[in-house]
């Protein structure tokens, strides 16, 4: 297979299985950890409105489901891509960066989960999911 539809194909595969990823964690979340009485978490709307009422604690799934997101995009896209594998893998970081960043700024999040989050669930998990895939193409 030519090596830039590969790396294309990659990055694609890296995204999708990344979001899936976050959207299970997301879904998953409110039965384990059950949002504030009213909150929608589904509805940007309802979160915009009652983010005042979300403790700590409720940011705990949030972060893992961008985090490990993240993680699993850039193991994927690592371990398909035909070369630039860090690049990928950093830009599969950067590209759920963006939307994190869109996410804390049209929530207003708590600025202690806005700095968590963007500094710590993106580009390294990234790098992370590229050594992972190192790691597993030298066993």
């Amino acid at each position: 297979m030519n090596p830039i539809v590969k790396n294309i194909l990659a990055v694609v595969a890296g995204f999708v299985v990344g979001s899936i990823v976050n959207m299970g964690i997301v879904m998953f979340s409110s039965q384990v950890i059950p949002p504030p009485d009213g909150v929608d978490v589904t509805d940007m709307d309802s979160l915009k409105a009652n983010m005042h009422l979300f403790q700590p604690k409720h940011f705990i799934f949030p972060f893992l489901a961008h985090a490990l997101g993240t993680l699993a995009g850039a193991f994927v896209a690592s371990v398909l891509a035909a070369s630039h594998k860090f690049k990928i893998a950093i830009g599969i970081g950067a590209f759920f960066f963006l939307g994190g960043l869109t996410n804390v700024i049209m929530l207003s999040s708590p600025i202690w989960f806005a700095v968590v989050d963007l500094v710590g669930a993106y580009i390294p998990m990234g790098w992370l999911g590229h050594n992972l895939a190192e790691t597993r193409s030298k066993k």
